[in-house]
């Protein structure tokens, strides 16, 4: 039996185990998704650990993302963003990738929603980071927009330096751009944890329009405000479980090379919802 599994603190809520596990069961796996909760300074020891127990593959969720860098070999997005959230134990050392990227990228395709054009990020934490670049690298301009300006303008200069277009892939705003940043934009992520458990959105109702997609990061609950403002503007919606599903879509595919079942997975993870 193969074993693969979450790193975070806390993990008793997680959605993981049953999304992987109805994986496994729908292709016939022989495998088990269990989850581990070290302290919170020993991120890089439970993926050695881990890979001492023979674990094939891990994934990492706060507040270990940063920590585990030192465990692994950082796939280049991932050394790019700074985080790691899954870990392939087939190489030694241990491969750590970011497929919250490709979460926010695949939950778009899924809405059918081309990425191109404008975007703006509202967040420059973990989420934000993923977003901007995964964005960026679809050929989006980015305008990131945070609380405290100085952590969007580090993120879009992070963005800028690895990208083809130099200075104009990204830029750094304060909150109180956002309106006027989404005058011309086609793209909002809201990479925020406003919205989540309350009636709150980070962004004005008004300055939402029908050209907009936007994804929520925030999936409890999955209705969130700002969804609710969208979809009255006209614009696509995009729920946080879709992210969450395709980030996990995309681990389980890096480690069992098969392709995932991803109406299984996603019915696994919306009836917890």
């Amino acid at each position: 039996m193969d074993v693969y599994g979450l790193v975070g603190n806390p993990v008793e809520h997680s959605l993981s185990p049953p999304m992987h596990e109805a994986a496994y069961d729908e292709l016939g796996i022989d495998a088990r998704y269990v989850t581990f909760e070290p302290a919170d300074d020993a991120g890089a020891a439970a993926v050695e650990s881990a890979a001492t127990l023979g674990v094939r593959g891990l994934n990492v969720t706060i507040p270990f993302k940063q920590q585990v860098l030192e465990a692994v070999d950082p796939a280049p997005l991932a050394a790019r963003i700074g985080a790691v959230n899954t870990v392939d134990f087939a190489t030694d050392p241990p491969t750590g990738y970011n497929t919250d990227a490709a979460g926010v990228v695949r939950a778009f395709a899924h809405h059918d929603v081309a990425l191109s054009g404008t975007a703006v990020v509202v967040g420059a934490g973990g989420a934000g980071r993923a977003a901007a670049f995964a964005l960026a690298d679809e050929g989006m301009t980015v305008h990131v927009a945070n609380r405290t300006v100085e952590k969007a303008t580090d993120l879009a200069a992070a963005v800028a330096a690895s990208h083809p277009a130099g200075p104009d892939a990204a830029a750094g705003h304060g909150l109180d751009a956002v309106p006027d940043l989404l005058a011309d934009a086609d793209v909002l992520v809201n990479a925020t944890s406003v919205g989540m458990e309350e009636d709150r959105s980070p962004v004005p109702a008004d300055a939402l329009h029908a050209d907009l997609a936007v994804l929520d990061a925030v999936y409890s609950p999955l209705e969130t405000r700002l969804l609710q403002d969208a979809a009255a503007a006209g614009a696509t919606t995009v729920d946080g479980a879709w992210m969450l599903l395709f980030q996990g879509v995309e681990a389980f595919e890096q480690w069992t090379g098969e392709a995932a079942p991803v109406d299984a997975m996603n019915d696994a993870l919306r009836t917890r919802l």
